[in-house]
């Protein structure tokens, strides 16, 4: 388990509409609006910034698809919203030191047990991780239960972890 909750940023509720938008983009391929949501995120995030409650990352990490799920979707959105980022803020994007090596079913539908079964053990970090703060970017962040997996893994090599998204829904543990 995560001592402190995993600190989210993100520039819009998902339900306050932005959801239907993060489901076109999923699975319709509909890519229009990801500038938007990003230039609204690195607002956000400069806002946060200058306020001192928030330190840029060293490196951009998109949470990965397994290679079936990038394969049969043809995208990862999240990869997407990282090189955005990485362009708009000028942090490097980094993909290949995180994966997913387990096919696991899509988080939609399950509960919160069996989003955490579904996920244990899904996702490896390479030793040659080096860097001491990183920014997981995600599409939408709901339960928590992906980034709280990946986090474990950063954890144990002492690396600072800050999750962003286009949108959150609230769950409880997740600041």
């Amino acid at each position: 388990m995560l001592s402190d909750p995993i600190l989210v940023i993100a520039p819009c509720r998902y339900h306050d509409g932005i959801g239907h938008w993060v489901g076109q983009i999923k699975y319709q391929a509909q890519f229009a609006v990801i500038e938007v949501l990003v230039e609204a995120l690195v607002l956000r995030l400069i806002y946060l910034e200058r306020l001192g409650l928030v330190e840029l990352p060293q490196v951009l990490i998109p949470v990965p698809l397994h290679r079936n799920r990038l394969r049969q979707r043809g995208f990862n959105q999240a990869w997407i919203i990282a090189k955005a980022l990485s362009k708009r803020l000028n942090i490097p994007l980094i993909d290949d030191m995180l994966f997913r090596v387990r096919d696991t079913k899509p988080q939609a539908g399950l509960s919160g047990k069996l989003r955490r079964k579904n996920l244990q053990s899904a996702f490896e970090l390479t030793d040659e991780f080096n860097w001491q703060r990183v920014a997981l970017i995600d599409d939408v962040v709901t339960t928590g239960t992906t980034v709280k997996e990946i986090a474990k893994l950063f954890q144990y090599k002492h690396v600072q972890v800050q999750v962003w998204c286009l949108a959150r829904a609230e769950a409880p543990g997740v600041k």
